[in-house]
């Protein structure tokens, strides 16, 4: 589902709370929800700029990364220092209200990094970021942690927009744990799921937000542009799911990170540089 935030609701900078429930209904019920518009356009082409030269050095140095380690895909991190970090990038309000419906009060985000499909990439697996938390369940449980993810551009099948599979987030399919994360389910299960409900993709306009339950299945497809597609990604976590150490962001970018807002961004501030580059994920 897409929802459009209204023009007095940017006004006002909070959605209406019958858009918030639409919004939170669909995230229960189908696993995911695009919020249309809601992230600057020139922040996101700040980003994307540096994004696009820092892809460029990892494509050089062969590191591909992400579910399976498919050729032409790059675990990839913005810039955690200024003038990179963008409040609704980091901390959107519009998207804290939906995802603060989902999972209550005091949920907090645990992740910034992110991925880049390269042209000529491969097909990964098809496969959850996360399963769910305990096995043999006759029903799904609640959400616990959602995917926020921000591409600075416009994303189609023109640039190998991500393919979600609606609702998969609810089907009770025990999974082999012995093997990966990515080889958990046999290939008669996804066939089976795609009869029933096949998958589309999940194509964004420039500002849009996809927000998705960690459990959905999905994968990277291949990218038949000839420009890399950027996908950042947080995930925004119940608070009783382990916390951990809090995100680090380089002193100088305090002021993306309100100081009172629908989720905790789980900051630190440091002096020392941070090797995002090799290191993209928190």
């Amino acid at each position: 589902m897409n929802i459009e935030v209204t023009a007095e609701e940017k006004r006002s900078g909070q959605m209406s709370d019958e858009t918030v429930a639409r919004a939170a209904d669909a995230v229960r019920t189908e696993g995911y929800v695009v919020i249309e518009d809601v992230v600057d356009h020139d922040h996101l082409d700040v980003l994307k700029t540096r994004m696009d030269e820092d892809a460029e050095r990892k494509i050089r140095s062969v590191r591909w990364g992400g579910a399976g380690a498919v050729q032409g895909h790059l675990q990839h991190k913005p810039p955690p220092f200024a003038p990179y970090v963008f409040g609704d990038v980091v901390a959107n309000g519009f998207v804290g209200q939906v995802t603060h419906a989902v999972l209550g009060d005091g949920v907090y985000n645990r992740f910034y990094s992110g991925n880049t499909n390269c042209p000529g990439s491969g097909t990964q697996p098809v496969h959850p970021d996360h399963l769910p938390l305990w096995a043999g369940l006759e029903q799904a449980h609640p959400a616990y942690q959602l995917v926020v993810n921000i591409s600075p551009e416009n994303t189609s099948e023109k640039n190998g927009a991500v393919e979600i599979w609606p609702g998969t987030h609810l089907v009770m399919v025990e999974p082999d744990y012995s093997k990966t994360a990515t080889e958990r389910f046999q290939k008669e299960v996804i066939e089976a799921r795609r009869e029933e409900v096949p998958p589309i993709r999940g194509s964004a306009k420039k500002g849009s937000v996809l927000i998705r339950d960690i459990r959905l299945w999905h994968r990277g497809v291949p990218n038949p542009s000839d420009s890399p597609r950027h996908m950042i990604a947080l995930i925004h976590t119940i608070r009783w799911y382990g916390k951990g150490e809090a995100l680090k962001f380089e002193r100088g970018c305090e002021d993306a990170f309100p100081e009172n807002g629908p989720v905790d961004p789980n900051v630190e501030f440091v002096d020392e540089l941070i090797d995002y580059m090799n290191n993209p994920r928190p």
